[in-house]
């Protein structure tokens, strides 16, 4: 199937603990086996257990594409060890830390919140190989939780402005579908993880939803 519904740790907010980083899926290290092997079953790519700084929500700390990542300074020497394994990383500095909020990108570009600053931006912009633009997303800053991406399509906010999507769709080099998820949330980007074949979207998610999700992405 290319999607499926479900919670991580308790929580519908699927988003907010989940990293789809390139061809590797990151999940919090703390999600018992069953869980996590019918996670990696569903989308069908390399998982990666893994925490950022001792907490479980990757999806807020953790942002990358197939060619860099993106991670929170609350990351340790370990953290970082790691996740070099997997390519060239950037720190957030404190203040703008929470790169999975702050940033949503494909391997095409990355959309920024006009929180992080032109300096952060070009080293952004380095280490993941894309253009990146600062924007807000229906009128908010956390653009990581307002729109979910993959190298198909976005699903944005339904209260995104045309403005806003034609800079997310000149970014990311595909189209622009908005929805909602777990009856009616806005919150996108909270509320799934997608890879390019794949969606895992929270529990409570409506038929109608689903569907939308699966045509935004480019999943059927």
């Amino acid at each position: 199937m290319p999607i499926t519904t479900g919670d991580i740790l308790g929580h519908s907010q699927v988003g907010v603990y989940l990293s789809v980083v390139g061809d590797v899926l990151f999940i919090p290290r703390t999600l018992d086996d069953i869980s996590a092997e019918e996670i990696e079953s569903a989308f069908g790519m390399e998982t990666h257990r893994f925490l950022v700084g001792g907490s479980s929500l990757l999806g807020s700390l953790l942002r990358g594409n197939r060619h860099g990542i993106a991670v929170a300074d609350i990351a340790t020497e370990d953290d970082l060890d790691e996740l070099t394994s997997f390519g060239p990383v950037v720190v957030m500095e404190s203040g703008v830390n929470a790169a999975g909020n702050l940033i949503e990108c494909n391997d095409n570009g990355a959309l920024l919140s006009p929180t992080i600053p032109e300096s952060g931006a070009e080293m952004i912009s380095d280490v993941l190989s894309v253009p990146t633009m600062r924007t807000e997303v229906a009128g908010h800053k956390t653009v990581g939780s307002m729109v979910v991406a993959n190298n198909r399509g976005v699903l944005a906010h339904p209260d995104v402005m045309t403005d806003e999507v034609e800079v997310i769709q000149e970014t990311l080099g595909v189209p622009v579908m908005v929805g909602t998820v777990t009856f009616g949330s806005p919150f996108v980007g909270a509320g799934c993880c997608a890879s390019d074949t794949h969606a895992l979207v929270g529990s409570g998610s409506t038929g109608p939803e689903l569907n939308r999700i699966e045509d935004a992405l480019g999943l059927i």
